[in-house]
C-alpha cells in the first residue's frame, strides 16, 4: 500500500517543478543564462586571412577632418586605389556607411564616388530600414515592413547594397544579426554581411553555403571567431597609398568606422567587457558564411518540458534519499547538463545553459535547509526523549562527544539513594494503575529535587533512586548540594503523604543515604550498550546508609558530617547501626537540618 508520506513527496515535487517551470518561462533567468551561454558558446578562433578591415580611425580624422566631410570623396580615393592595380585587385570593398541624398557642398564628391563604384562593380555600401524609435526597443520590430534608407540614387544605381541594422538585445551585449529586414518595394533586403559574401563568393565561382534558418524576424545566432580584423594600416595610410597591394589581392576589404567617437561598436558576446566596432561584426559575421556554422536556438517550450521533468524526478529524490547522495545527484545533473550544452552545441543546437543548473541549486538549497529543520527537529525530539532516561548535565556530554569510550576516571563525588518505605506492601493491596501512578509521582519528586540541586540523575531501580554530585563537571560544595536536596525530598514527601493518607488511606514516607569520597565515574558496560554511572566502595557505602534509614530519616557518615561543618545539624548514632562491609566502629549520622544559607 503506498504511503501518505508517499503521496506529500509526489506533490511536493509536482509543485516545485510548476513554480520553477513557471519563474523561467517569466525569464527570471536570463541575464545569467546569457553570461553563461556567452562563456560556453562564445570562443576566440582562427580568423579568415580572406577578410581585411581598414579603419577610419582616431589618427585618420586627425589629419583628414571630421567624418561628414571625408566620406565620399576620400572613400572614392580610396577606392580608386584599391582597385588600380588589375592583378592585386580585391574581390570586394564593403564601405559600412550610409551615403543618403546627394551633398550639395561638394556634388563633385558624389560624383566621383559613384564613377568609382561603377567603374570597378566590386563595391558594397550599407543601407538601412527606418525603424521607429519607439518600437525598436519593442517586442519585436524586425517582423513589420520599414521604409528603406538607401544610399543617393547616382550610387544605388551602380553597387549592390545590404541592410546595417543591429538588432536589439535586451542587455545591449551582441550575439545575433539579421539575416535580412523587411523593407518596403524591395521586401527582404539581405544583410551587409551577407551580400558582401555572396559577391565573394561569385567573383571566386563557388558556391555560397546556405543561410542560416531564422525566424520570420530574420535574427540567426552569430558565432564570433575574432575581435578584429584590422591590419596595421588605417584609412589614411590608404588614401597615400602606404599599402602594399597584395595585402588585398582577391579578398574581402571592408572599410568603416574605427573611432569611438562615431558611436559604432558594441559589446559582444565574445567579450562582453570590452566594446567591438560596427566593422568588425561585419567580418565575423561573414567568416561564419565562409564557415557555414549556424548553431540554432532550440525554442523554449521542449526545453521548459526539460526542465519539468528534471525539477520533478530531482525534487521527488531530493525528498527521500539521503543528504550525501543528494549533493551527488546535483552535481551530476548541474554538470552534466553543461556538458550536453556543450555536445549539443557540437551539434549545432543552442540550449538554455541556466536553466536547469539554476532549478536545481534552488532545489538543492531547500533539500539542505529541509534536512537541516528535519534534523534539528529530530535531535530537539531525542534530547527530549533523551532527557527523561538520562541526566541532561550527561546527556549533553555525551551528545558532545561523536563515540563516548567506555571507561572511567577516579573522582570524590557525594552519592544519594532514596527508597520508599512501605512500597511493597501498598503495591500489594492497590491496583497496578494506581501504584504507577503514584511510584512516577515519587519518582518525579524525587527528580526534581535532585535537577534543582544540579544533581547528575544515575538511574532508578525499582522505587529507589540513585544520584550524584561533582560529576561530570565538577561542582562547589557539592556534599551540602546533595544534602539540600535530600531534606527537600523529606519536606516534599511528607505533603504527599498526607495526599495518599486521604486517598488511598496508605502514607508512605523516604529513606536516604548520603557518603562523600572517591568513586570511579564513567561510561560503563559495552560499546553497544552503556551508562554513565558510578561505581566503588563510597557508593556501596551511601546504598547501605538508605537501606538501613527509617521513612523520614537522612543518615549519613562521619566524612560528610565532616565536610558540612558548623552548618549541619546532625545526631550521631555512633556504630549501633552495622553496615555490611564496614568495620564496627563505622560511624553512621542523622542528618536533621540545615543552616539557611546567608
Amino acid at each position: 500500500m503506498i504511503s501518505r508520506k508517499f503521496f506529500w513527496h509526489l506533490f511536493d515535487a509536482l509543485f516545485a517543478a510548476i513554480i520553477l517551470t513557471l519563474l523561467a518561462s517569466a525569464g527570471l533567468a536570463n541575464e545569467l543564462n546569457n553570461r553563461l551561454a556567452d562563456e560556453l558558446y562564445q570562443s576566440a578562433g582562427e580568423k579568415s586571412p580572406d577578410i581585411v578591415v581598414i579603419g577610419i580611425d582616431n589618427l585618420t580624422l586627425s589629419k583628414i577632418g571630421a567624418m561628414n566631410s571625408i566620406r565620399r570623396r576620400d572613400v572614392a580615393q580610396a577606392i580608386n586605389f584599391l582597385n588600380h592595380n588589375p592583378s592585386s585587385r580585391p574581390a570586394v570593398i564593403g564601405v559600412d556607411a550610409l551615403f543618403t541624398g546627394n551633398n550639395p557642398d561638394d556634388p563633385e564628391g558624389d560624383r566621383l564616388l559613384a564613377e568609382a563604384c561603377a567603374k570597378y562593380k566590386n563595391v558594397v555600401v550599407g543601407a538601412e530600414a527606418a525603424v521607429k524609435d519607439e518600437l525598436a526597443s519593442g517586442d519585436n520590430p524586425w517582423v513589420e515592413t520599414w521604409p528603406l534608407i538607401p544610399p543617393y540614387s547616382a550610387l544605388e544605381e551602380v553597387t549592390e547594397i545590404g541592410h546595417i541594422n543591429a538588432p536589439n538585445e535586451d542587455d545591449g551585449i551582441v550575439r545575433h544579426d539579421l539575416l535580412y529586414v523587411n523593407v518596403e518595394e524591395r521586401g527582404r533586403l539581405y544583410s551587409f554581411a551577407r551580400v558582401i559574401y555572396e559577391k565573394f563568393c561569385r567573383h571566386k565561382g563557388i558556391e555560397p553555403n546556405d543561410s542560416p534558418w531564422t525566424h520570420e524576424d530574420g535574427m540567426f545566432y552569430l558565432p564570433f571567431t575574432a575581435k578584429t580584423y584590422s591590419t596595421d594600416r588605417n584609412f589614411y595610410d590608404l588614401l597615400r597609398s602606404n599599402v602594399p597591394e597584395e595585402v588585398f589581392r582577391d579578398k574581402i576589404v571592408l572599410i568603416g568606422p574605427y573611432a569611438s567617437g562615431l558611436q559604432d561598436a558594441a559589446p559582444t558576446s565574445l567579450d562582453r567587457s570590452d566594446l567591438m566596432f560596427g566593422i568588425d561584426i561585419h567580418a565575423n559575421a561573414i567568416q561564419a558564411f565562409m564557415r557555414g556554422d549556424f548553431p540554432c536556438v532550440v525554442s523554449d517550450p521542449p526545453q521548459l518540458v526539460i526542465l519539468f521533468i528534471v525539477c520533478f524526478f530531482s525534487e521527488f529524490y531530493f525528498r527521500n534519499a539521503r543528504m550525501c547522495h543528494i549533493t551527488i545527484c546535483w552535481l551530476v545533473i548541474c554538470f552534466g547538463w553543461l556538458a550536453l550544452c556543450h555536445i549539443f552545441r557540437q551539434h549545432g543546437l543552442i540550449l538554455n545553459v541556466a536553466w536547469i543548473p539554476v532549478a536545481e541549486i534552488i532545489l538543492f538549497v531547500g533539500a539542505v535547509a529541509t534536512n537541516y529543520a528535519l534534523a534539528r527537529a529530530e535531535k530537539e525530539r531525542v534530547t527530549e526523549t533523551f532527557e527523561r532516561y538520562v541526566d541532561p548535565i550527561v546527556m549533553r556530554k555525551l551528545l558532545d562527544s561523536k563515540s563516548p569510550d567506555l571507561g572511567g576516571e577516579l573522582k570524590d563525588i557525594a552519592v544519594l539513594f532514596v527508597d520508599i518505605r512501605g512500597f511493597t506492601s501498598m503495591s500489594e493491596e492497590l491496583p497496578p494503575s494506581t501504584v504507577v501512578e503514584i511510584l512516577n509521582r515519587y519518582l518525579m519528586l524525587t527528580t526534581d529535587c535532585i535537577r534543582l540541586y544540579h544533581g547528575t540523575l544515575d538511574k532508578f531501580v525499582g522505587d529507589c533512586t540513585m544520584a550524584f554530585w561533582n560529576a561530570p563537571v565538577s561542582q562547589e560544595q557539592p556534599v551540602l548540594l546533595a544534602c539540600r536536596a535530600a531534606l527537600d525530598m523529606i519536606a516534599a514527601s511528607e505533603l504527599l503523604g498526607k495526599e495518599l493518607m486521604a486517598r488511598y488511606g496508605r502514607k508512605i514516607s523516604f529513606g536516604i543515604g548520603i557518603n562523600w569520597g572517591s568513586a570511579v565515574v564513567g561510561n560503563i558496560g559495552t560499546s553497544f550498550r552503556m551508562d554513565y554511572t558510578a561505581i566503588g566502595d563510597t557508593v556501596n557505602t551511601a546504598a547501605r546508609l538508605e537501606a538501613n534509614a527509617p521513612g523520614g530519616t537522612i543518615l549519613i557518615s562521619r566524612t560528610v558530617a565532616d565536610v558540612l561543618g558548623d552548618c549541619a545539624n546532625v545526631t550521631s548514632l555512633g556504630n549501633s547501626i552495622k553496615l555490611k562491609g564496614k568495620s564496627a566502629d563505622f560511624e553512621v549520622l542523622v542528618l536533621n537540618s540545615l543552616k539557611d544559607k546567608e
